[in-house]
């Protein structure tokens, strides 16, 4: 399972972020994942529970959101959406395509806790 991998790296991120910014700890982390990423979301979420552990990141919840394919045909310059197992121009159809996007894992953003509302009231 490369998702385990793919959590301790992204964890590396978010630690840093969360670090550079001052955070005590983080509460979200928010991913788009292509189609096409081979990545497999249900199984990055399991592995996320086991790598997170002990880390900034240790109560955060890892919110998934899906990433369109996008092609842009090389015959008629059309950009749009194509599905995973038929990267044809849906335009002209024709199979001379480059993909856009659709086959990337990207951190969009994190919720970040400073608890500083704490100090003082304990």
């Amino acid at each position: 399972m490369h998702e385990l991998a793919v959590c301790q790296s992204l964890l590396v991120s978010v630690e840093q972020t969360a670090k550079s910014n001052h955070a005590q700890s983080v509460s979200n982390v928010y991913l788009s994942i292509g189609p096409l990423s081979g990545i497999e979301a249900p199984l990055l979420k399991r592995a996320w529970t086991i790598a997170r552990v002990g880390t900034l990141a240790a109560d955060a919840a890892l919110v998934i959101s899906a990433m369109p394919i996008l092609i842009e045909c090389s015959t008629c310059g059309h950009e749009g959406p194509a599905k995973a197992n038929k990267l044809i121009c849906e335009n002209c159809h024709d199979w001379r395509v480059k993909l856009v996007s659709g086959d990337e894992m990207m951190l969009t953003s994190l919720d970040l806790d400073d608890n500083s509302y704490l100090e003082g009231t304990l």
